[in-house]
């Protein structure tokens, strides 16, 4: 479904002046208005969906406006600054590559890709071995999802071609990604669903109270999905739209049950990886190793790159030439996420995320009591979480509180983006991996403040 536009009138609103927040114009600021305007009139219609704010620049957990305000940032950009804004490591890089004028090189060789992929490599689980760069998560999960049906075709011929993912799941907005996804809406454009893509429960314990690995394989035998025609089963380590990780026992089950059917399990990783769940890499909560991980967002510090990791057998599925992009690894992103992977790995910002875990979710369930029943679940894992809301009572979800809450929370110096997830219901917190605790609690104060006022 289409989110809500955010109006382009000025509103005033309290004047905020702290450590890390300051707000002292109304919101959106009037002198931005013909910038938001102008956009609007010169882009398609769907990039008009998020809080009307001009980002100028930012540092570290705070995001500014050239207007004199100030946020701090609990939308990473979208899971994707890690290191925090500006990084110095990140940007000394890119500078490097840029001063030996070297900006783009299709495939051909560079040295910053080798070391990239061999970083890569080094941090990866066996079996997976090998790693191709390009540009977006939703370019990996396609590469994924090509790579599961060209086994499945050597495998076992046409038949094998089934892929299976998760209701209410997310892998991109590009053709197979979006049928692989798991909203109807998503797939309202081609008149439904795609014989090739089917979708059963996401383990949940919410809108699949059942978490018990039967439902998997029930729900397949009751679409009438033959085991053996599944090329591959591709899942979200988290779901983006609940931040809900699949349980250990049931990734456990459907490890065996690919195994059994020769089918590839794909783990879209392009937000729970690289830190972000308090683990380098999401999966790592489960106790399975994927045949294929898709990474992106959080991989690279804000440049455009991702990256799709697997074993040796599916890798070398394409012959040279076969399996290519553009961009893939241009070398300015290639040294940003190098230094950015860098700085994850030698300053434990993993550990700092699985430390302040407890801050961020025991805020959630805070929030979620002082709801009046509209927060139906707050789930994360690490520096991510995501409330729910919902008409209490039910899973229904209530988009217009969620709405409420991040337009409050922007006015009020927390930047959030628009909300997400099913009916656009959910609100996700995901600051960078390396926010300071104080910034934090500073920031889900106001989160919370909000929430008690809007659900009173």
């Amino acid at each position: 479904m289409a989110t809500r536009e955010f109006p382009l009138i000025p509103q005033d609103v309290e004047r905020v002046e702290t450590r890390y927040r300051r707000i002292v114009t109304p919101i959106p600021v009037p002198e931005s208005i013909p910038t938001l305007q102008e956009l609007r009139q010169t882009e398609p219609r769907s990039m008009g969906g998020q809080p009307p704010v001009v980002w100028d620049n930012g540092q570290g957990s705070l995001i500014r406006d050239p207007y004199g305000n100030q946020w701090i940032d609990f939308s990473s950009g979208v899971l994707v600054t890690s290191v925090g804004h500006a990084h110095p490591r990140v940007i000394s890089a890119m500078r490097d590559i840029l001063t030996k004028h070297l900006y783009h090189a299709y495939c051909f060789p560079t040295d910053v890709r080798a070391r990239l992929t061999a970083r890569i490599s080094s941090l990866l689980p066996s079996p997976l071995s090998r790693v191709f760069l390009l540009t977006t998560g939703s370019e990996a999960c396609e590469c994924a999802i090509k790579l599961a049906k060209t086994r499945g075709q050597r495998l076992g011929g046409a038949e094998k071609q089934v892929i299976v993912s998760f209701e209410n799941g997310f892998h991109g907005r590009t053709m197979g990604s979006q049928l692989a996804g798991g909203s109807p809406a998503l797939k309202a454009w081609i008149g439904g669903d795609h014989p090739d893509f089917v979708q059963v429960p996401f383990p949940d314990g919410f809108r699949c109270p059942d978490t018990s690995f039967s439902v998997f394989e029930e729900s397949l035998k009751a679409q009438g999905v033959n085991p053996k025609s599944v090329a591959g089963v591709i899942g979200e380590t988290y779901q983006g739209c609940n931040a809900k990780v699949m349980p250990a026992h049931y990734a456990q089950g459907l490890r065996r049950w690919c195994d059994e059917n020769q089918a590839v399990l794909i783990l879209d990783e392009v937000q729970a990886g690289f830190g972000r769940t308090g683990r380098m890499f999401g999966f790592e909560h489960m106790g399975v190793v994927p045949d294929v991980a898709c990474f992106g967002k959080g991989i690279s510090g804000g440049m455009p790159l991702s990256a799709v990791a697997g074993t040796d057998e599916i890798m070398e599925l394409y012959g040279p030439g076969e399996m290519t992009s553009t961009h893939s690894a241009n070398p300015v992103c290639a040294a940003a996420a190098l230094a950015n992977i860098d700085v994850i790995v030698e300053e434990r910002l993993g550990e700092h995320a699985a430390a302040l875990a407890s801050v961020l979710l025991g805020s959630g369930q805070e929030m979620m009591q002082a709801s009046n029943g509209h927060i139906g679940r707050a789930d994360g894992e690490g520096l991510v979480m995501a409330l729910q809301f919902v008409t209490p009572g039910t899973t229904q979800p209530d988009p217009d509180i969620a709405f409420d809450v991040v337009q409050k929370c922007v006015q009020a110096g927390v930047m959030l983006f628009a909300p997400v997830g099913v009916g656009g219901g959910a609100v996700k917190i995901n600051p960078p991996l390396n926010i300071p605790e104080d910034v934090l609690r500073e920031g889900l104060s106001v989160v919370g403040d909000v929430v008690a006022q809007r659900c009173a």
